[in-house]
């Protein structure tokens, strides 16, 4: 039975343990959270007190951790999982990051005898508990050869974006682009509504039949239809990932106005105290600079 850890088992990270479970892998997994070890080790898997314990005899390391600085300290840090990991062992990086730090945490751990998956994934922790992920990923066919059964424990669909580290993730930022872009746009576009008086839940029952629908106005607004902010991708994420693209197009010489407009309503909102509230708490922002009342406005 091949042996998979999984590091961080917060909302996502949790529902792909379960899912590699269901598939008959031997899962132990590492996390700061007593009550997430509990539910893994219900689940039928195996809870470790550190990450370099978790990583001991694993075929493969999947990082479900939030940022570059995060991986780097999964791998490299004290109880880093990189001392840890057998020879000819897979480590697969599911954090959105710049490609080129993505690039060189790579090379770092090629240097040692092991694999690197470039992995970033794109779904919530409803898909990750349905093993419906999807995954943009990019490393040595010996790595996507070592991790494929696993990946496909995890995921609807695995794209395979070439040989080269770094790929998987700047089509992850290509996507965080327009998943930034379209929330800040429904998010404006659902407050002006209410603004205008409008029936709001008549407005999205319009809008999703029409062609100014979006996914992420589909999946978000329901969000502000209901006041509830509970975070299911929080506001934060996005000041970090649009952050990135503009990092990015800033060193392409390249110009993303769209973007940096976006950057801003999150900035703004996070600035509002509603940084660890869900994305669609831009709608909130709006509201609130506009003397807009939207449902659950306290």
């Amino acid at each position: 039975m091949t042996k998979v850890a999984v590091i961080g088992l917060g909302s996502k990270g949790l529902g792909m343990a379960r899912s590699l479970l269901r598939a008959g892998f031997d899962v132990s997994g590492c996390d700061l959270s007593d009550a997430a070890l509990a539910i893994l080790a219900e689940a039928g898997g195996r809870a470790a007190p550190n990450a370099a314990a978790a990583a001991r005899d694993a075929a493969l390391v999947v990082s479900v951790v939030v940022n570059a600085a995060q991986t780097e300290q999964v791998l490299f840090g004290p109880d880093g999982v990189a001392a840890a990991m057998p020879p000819g062992a897979v480590f697969v990086s599911s954090a959105t990051m710049d490609p080129e730090i993505a690039r060189g945490l790579a090379r770092r751990v090629e240097a040692l005898g092991l694999h690197y998956l470039d992995a970033p994934m794109s779904g919530g922790a409803q898909r990750a508990a349905e093993g419906a992920l999807t995954f943009l990923a990019s490393g040595s066919e010996a790595a996507f050869a070592a991790a494929r059964p696993a990946l496909s424990a995890m995921a609807g669909t695995v794209y395979e974006l070439g040989p080269e580290p770094g790929q998987g993730a700047a089509f992850k930022m290509i996507n965080q682009l327009l998943a930034g872009v379209h929330i800040a746009a429904a998010s404006e576009a659902i407050a002006f509504a209410a603004r205008q008086g409008l029936d709001i839940r008549k407005v999205y029952e319009v809008i999703t039949a029409s062609a100014g629908n979006s996914w992420m106005f589909e999946n978000r607004v329901p969000h502000v239809l209901d006041g509830d902010y509970t975070p299911r991708s929080a506001v934060e994420i996005f000041v970090k990932d649009l952050g990135i693209v503009q990092d990015m197009a800033r060193g392409a010489r390249f110009p993303v106005p769209m973007a940096a407009a976006a950057l801003q309503m999150f900035l703004m909102t996070a600035g509002a105290g509603m940084g660890r509230d869900d994305d669609a708490s831009v709608a909130r922002l709006y509201a609130q600079v506009s003397g807009t009342t939207l449902p659950g406005a306290g």
